[in-house]
């Protein structure tokens, strides 16, 4: 089976699965936790695929679960499977040098949200091609924000209307990624926080609530009730 999606796509999407995901409580690898009878990265693959400019998807599996993962996607879509790191940048890093010449963007996905729409992969890859270096998709912050110091005092209430909470897929030019890669010191979660090191504006697009990302117990349950609901 090829690993092409679509041969004519300029997209490659990373999707970082190794992580242990121990907030969720004991149990597999976060990625491969079941969600309504099917794992988390299930759901996130199934979606990136149906967006029609994708040419590559490239999942960074635990390391021993790589021979699992590629059986498990077969069925889904055409997909790369590389051993990830111990560390989620050590995870995009292996996932980038993987990708095959051709696409020039790139974006890095949370298999955790798995149920991010193909219509917001198509908005931040939209967003880079038009001529951005760097994109995240984002959502206004709602509730107040206050900062605490020590002894959980306040210290003050933070001005919530600059700040958004930063969802994925973030999306960059190939190159961009790579040298923020490169260059990168302390590990980060964030890939768009290694490119404002370099300093290249990071754009912002509209994200989307079902982007959210399964994290606790009760994540999932939203998800499951979601999902329901035809999300």
């Amino acid at each position: 089976m090829t690993a092409q999606l679509n041969p004519r796509g300029d997209v490659a999407v990373l999707v970082p699965a190794a992580g242990a995901g121990v907030r969720l409580g004991p149990g597999a690898p976060k990625a491969l936790r079941l969600l309504s009878g099917e794992p988390l990265l299930v759901h996130a693959v199934r979606r990136i695929a149906a967006a029609g400019s994708v040419h590559t998807i490239v999942v960074a599996a635990p390391a021993g679960e790589v021979e699992a993962v590629r059986r498990l996607l077969a069925p889904v879509a055409p997909v790369l499977v590389v051993p990830g790191g111990a560390e989620r940048q050590a995870s995009v890093a292996a996932a980038l040098a993987a990708v095959p010449a051709g696409p020039g963007i790139v974006l890095v996905h949370d298999a955790a949200r798995a149920l991010t729409p193909p219509e917001l992969v198509e908005s931040v890859a939209g967003a880079v091609r038009s001529g951005h270096d760097a994109v995240i998709p984002v959502l206004p912050v709602v509730d107040t924000i206050k900062e605490v110091g020590t002894g959980e005092v306040v210290l003050g209430t933070v001005d919530r209307s600059a700040l958004r909470a930063v969802q994925t897929p973030q999306g960059f030019r190939r190159s961009v990624l790579a040298a923020a890669h490169a260059a990168a010191g302390d590990p980060l979660t964030d890939d768009a926080g290694l490119v404002e090191k370099q300093g290249i504006p990071v754009v912002c697009v509209p994200g989307s609530e079902y982007a959210l990302k399964i994290t606790r117990p009760f994540d999932l349950a939203l998800a499951e009730h979601l999902l329901a609901a035809g999300a």
